[in-house]
């Protein structure tokens, strides 16, 4: 699954629940999903290999 930085709680390695792939409008591909601990949204910007990995990883597609 994909993992991201919690700018709330200052956690490296956030395992994403719930997450989502989405791709932003410059074409780059973003997972975002909520940090079990804290609840807050968690972002991380990634390449398109790894976003299709995620997505074969257990990600929802949304682009």
């Amino acid at each position: 699954m994909a993992t991201g930085y919690c700018v709330k709680c200052k956690e490296k390695g956030v395992e994403l629940s719930g997450a989502e792939v989405v791709q932003t409008a410059k074409g780059g591909y973003m997972a975002k999903g909520k940090h079990a601990a804290c609840g807050t949204t968690v972002c991380a910007m990634m390449s398109k290999d790894t976003a299709e990995k995620a997505v074969a990883d257990g990600a929802t597609k949304a682009y």
